[in-house]
């Protein structure tokens, strides 16, 4: 596997659709900060690192999961940049954008903020 920022991305999205509460998977530098964002834009309960990975507490709001969809932009083969001016709310506001800039991962908010472009790695809503 060489994308295993797609590999959380899939795992979670394949929890999402089976109703999981828990879901697996690896930990690396990437993964962590992704779900840091993820927990502060409150898309996730939390999540706790384990032996052989990482839990992810999916969130739910009446039985129906707080995120529908996950949709990897930048990929090993294209990467996707965007500057500040670029960033555009996803679905509306109801979404976001993960952005990977010179200052860590942050929202596409929080980027466009603070005036920063960078890697456009995925969009979740």
């Amino acid at each position: 596997m060489n994308d295993l920022t797609a590999d959380l991305l899939a795992r979670l999205q394949n929890g999402i659709q089976r109703k999981r509460e828990l879901v697996l998977v690896p930990k690396t530098k990437m993964n962590i900060e992704i779900l840091k964002v993820l927990k502060s834009e409150e898309m996730i309960h939390g999540f706790e690192e384990v032996e052989g990975g990482v839990n992810v507490e999916i969130m739910y709001d009446d039985g129906e999961p707080v995120i529908a969809h996950l949709n990897r932009v930048s990929k090993p083969g294209q990467r996707i940049y965007v500057t500040s001016k670029n960033i555009i709310p996803i679905m509306n506001g109801r979404g976001i954008s993960i952005i990977s800039t010179s200052h860590g991962l942050m929202s596409g908010a929080v980027a466009k903020s603070k005036k920063l472009g960078g890697e456009l790695i995925c969009k979740v809503w």
